[in-house]
This record gives C-alpha cells, sequence and structure tokens, in this order.
C-alpha cells in the first residue's frame, strides 16, 4: 500500500483526482446494481421478462452508446463529458429511488447507461491526455482504486438495504453527485484538439485501422474473463464449499492482490518486459487459472473451495499485468483528436464480445456436463472455453507484438488544426 500511496500522490491533483474519482464511482455503482433485479422483481413485482427488459435497456444504452461518448470527448473535452456523465448517473439513480412505474425504470436505465457511456472513454482518454509519459502507472493506480471501490460498493449497499432500496439508490445518488461537485471544482480542462473531420469519418477512421482492430479483437477476451468473477466463478465456489461466504471471499481475494500489489508488479514490468509481452502473459496467466477448478480437491469445504479461489487469483495477476499496459496502448494508435474515439471503439467492442462469451459460457453450464471425480458446480467446458479464450487471445498479442504491430501511432495530426 506504501507504493500505491507513493505513486499516487508523485501524480498532479487532476490525476489524484480522477483516480480517487474511480474509487466513488464503483462504490456508487456497486451500492445498487447488484440489488437492482430484486428489487425490481420482489418490490415492484416485475415479472422476469420485464426485468430482462429493465437491465437490457442499462446495458445496451451503455455498450451501445460507447462511440458516441468518446466522439463527445473527443469534440468538448473530456472534462465536460466526465462531469456530464456523472450528473447523468445521480439523476438516473434518483429516479430508481423515486420512480416505481415502469416508463420511470426504463428512463433511469437509459439514463444511468447513458452516463457509463460518457463517463469511461472520456476519462480514460483525460488520464492518457494528462499523463502521456506515465499512462501505465496512472492506469494501475486507476486499477486499484475501482477494485476497492467494487468491493466496498456492494458491503455499504447490503448495509443500506436493511433498511430499504430507495435507501441504497439515495446513497448511490448522493455519492455521484458528490463526485460531479468536486470535478466541477477541482478537475481542469484540457485543451481540444480538432481531429479535421467531420464525427462520421472519425468513426469511420477509427472503424477501419487494421491494427488498432486486430488489438482491439485479441484484448476484448480480456473483458470477457473479468466477467466470469460475477458468474461461473461465484457458482463453482459456493457449490465446492457449500456456503455463500466462499463468494464474498472470492471478491476479497481479487481485491486485496490488486491493492497490495498492482503498483509494484506493474513498476516491474515496465523495467524488465514490453508492453506486449506484459499483456500475453497476462492474458495466458488468467486463462491458465480458468483451469485450475477442474482440479479434482476432496476434503472439508474450506479445502473443496481453494481451486475456485486460485482461479479467482490468477484472474486477478493476468488483469493486473495486462490492464496498465492495453489501456497505455489504447491512445497510441490514436493521432491526435481521435483518443476518445478509439476508446470509445475499443470499449465497444469489448463489450460486445463480452456479452457473446458470457452469453455462450452460460449455454455450457446449461447444457455440460462434469468429467468423472471433477468438483461439483460448473461444468467442465465452460471452464476450458474461459481457458481456451485467454491463451488463444495471448498468442494473438504476441503475434502482433513480434510483428512490430504494438508500435505507437507515427502519423502526425492533420495540419493546420491547433488546439482551443
Amino acid at each position: 500500500m506504501r507504493a500505491t500511496w507513493t505513486t499516487l500522490t508523485s501524480f498532479p491533483p487532476a490525476i489524484r483526482l480522477l483516480v480517487v474519482n474511480q474509487l466513488g464511482v464503483n462504490v456508487g455503482f456497486y451500492m445498487l446494481l447488484p440489488y437492482l433485479a430484486g428489487y425490481l422483481r420482489d418490490d415492484i413485482g416485475l415479472s422476469a421478462t420485464l426485468v430482462g427488459l429493465v437491465l437490457g435497456v442499462r446495458n445496451l444504452s451503455q455498450q451501445g452508446l460507447f462511440l458516441v461518448g468518446g466522439s463527445a470527448a473527443d469534440r468538448l473535452g473530456a472534462r465536460g463529458v466526465i462531469i456530464a456523465g456523472c450528473g447523468l448517473r445521480a439523476v438516473g439513480f434518483a429516479v430508481f429511488a423515486v420512480g416505481g412505474s415502469l416508463p420511470a425504470l426504463l428512463a433511469a436505465s437509459v439514463l444511468t447507461g447513458l452516463a457509463g457511456a460518457l463517463f469511461n472513454p472520456a476519462v480514460r482518454a483525460y488520464l492518457a491526455q494528462a499523463a502521456p509519459e506515465r499512462r501505465a502507472e496512472a492506469f494501475a493506480l486507476f486499477n486499484v482504486f475501482a477494485s476497492a471501490g467494487a468491493l466496498l460498493g456492494p458491503l455499504l449497499g447490503s448495509a443500506l438495504l436493511l433498511v430499504d432500496f430507495r435507501a441504497a439508490a439515495i446513497g448511490a445518488t448522493v455519492v455521484f453527485a458528490a463526485l460531479t461537485v468536486a470535478q466541477l471544482l477541482v478537475l481542469p480542462p484540457h485543451p481540444v484538439t480538432r481531429s479535421g473531420q467531420s464525427v462520421g469519418r472519425d468513426w469511420r477512421e477509427a472503424l477501419t485501422d487494421g491494427r488498432f482492430l486486430a488489438f482491439t479483437v485479441a484484448l476484448s477476451a480480456l473483458f470477457a474473463l473479468q466477467t466470469q468473477l460475477y458468474l461461473v466463478l461465484p457458482v463453482q465456489a459456493e457449490a465446492a464449499a457449500g456456503t455463500a461466504l466462499a463468494v464474498a471471499a472470492l471478491f476479497v481475494v481479487s481485491t486485496v492482490v490488486t491493492l497490495g500489489w498492482q503498483v509494484r508488479l506493474t513498476g516491474w514490468l515496465r523495467q524488465r518486459c514490453s508492453r506486449g509481452v506484459s499483456i500475453a502473459a497476462g492474458m495466458a496467466v488468467a486463462g491458465l487459472g480458468f483451469l485450475l477448478p477442474l482440479l479434482p480437491v476432496t476434503g472439508p469445504a474450506p479445502v473443496r473451495a481453494l481451486p475456485t479461489l486460485a482461479a479467482a487469483m490468477a484472474l486477478a495477476v493476468g488483469v493486473m499485468m495486462a490492464q496498465p499496459f492495453v489501456l497505455e496502448l489504447v491512445p497510441g494508435f490514436a493521432r491526435d483528436g481521435l483518443t476518445g474515439t478509439y476508446f470509445g471503439v475499443f470499449y465497444l467492442a469489448s463489450g460486445v464480445v463480452a456479452a457473446l462469451a458470457t452469453t455462450a459460457v452460460g449455454r455450457f453450464m446449461q447444457t455440460g456436463g462434469q468429467p468423472d471425480g471433477a468438483a461439483p458446480g460448473v461444468p467442465a467446458g465452460a471452464w476450458l472455453l474461459c481457458a481456451g479464450l485467454g491463451l488463444a487471445c495471448g498468442a494473438a498479442v504476441w503475434v502482433l507484438h513480434r510483428r512490430g504491430l504494438l508500435a505507437p501511432r507515427t502519423v502526425p495530426a492533420v495540419a493546420g488544426k491547433a488546439a482551443r
């Protein structure tokens, strides 16, 4: 933790604010979203179909509009888009707190999804622009504080649920309102560099950049594997240990590993490995970790849960190895004025692949079978699919690295388009 604090204080106030801001973003988000489906079903009385509709609208509003959010950051300035995203999230959660009709719930879902689509590319574009020589360190800190928020948020939400769901929604609203005010007061604007062409041509340039698309497809599995911390790993942990406490242990292990090792590991890799090697190795570590739950382990409940806990640790380590360098590389593909757009394309593609992969994993969980002697829970096919994704994408990154396709862009910005 000392290394994390030292690195944090070495950055200027704007970056420190955005890093700590991500802690608050995840605290507010996870105070509410894990409990939303239960509230819609049990308290509001919606059918399973309508619950799926409300949740699906939120996901679609976010994933489908990442490109819009990225372009807005490029053309309007990342600072304003970040503030607008946090403000919209506060409004959306407030509507969840006071609205119980289906139209109100759908409106809240659209607002919270749009907020994420604005905020996520913009904050990463701001970090990339504010720390051009220390991007990996900045994104490593970002991951540390995001992980801490993802752990603290559900804990605070569960405490507020002892009152009722609206208390949790109001709490999340207050968090995002406070973040919006803090950014208005402290976050300085960055000069806006024009791309020199229309939004449509910006999108076409990013979507026809072969090097960048190959990189994006190769790394989209990183997010698909991360989502398994909420799907296959909890299911397996509870099945193996016979208690829901094992699920909590997964998140504690993942967060503690990230808090303790992220900054040191990123610094160590920066000194000894190229970015491509670090990313490829991280993907391989994360993928191989998904083979551990297939080990036949017998004994008391804590022992039976060990392979799944080890898989969660391997996933955390793999993400720590890869993610800061992935986010460092994304703006390297873009020319001036298109950083947000490239982040938007990257997160849009990653969201689509993560959704497809999770659907495939879910299908394996319904139809697959376990080999003789394997621990109960998730079928072997789901674990093999996750492992295969990690290893295949690690190999793809290695090939891109060996061919020199991960080098930063050398094409200059369009002449004559000065920053304002």
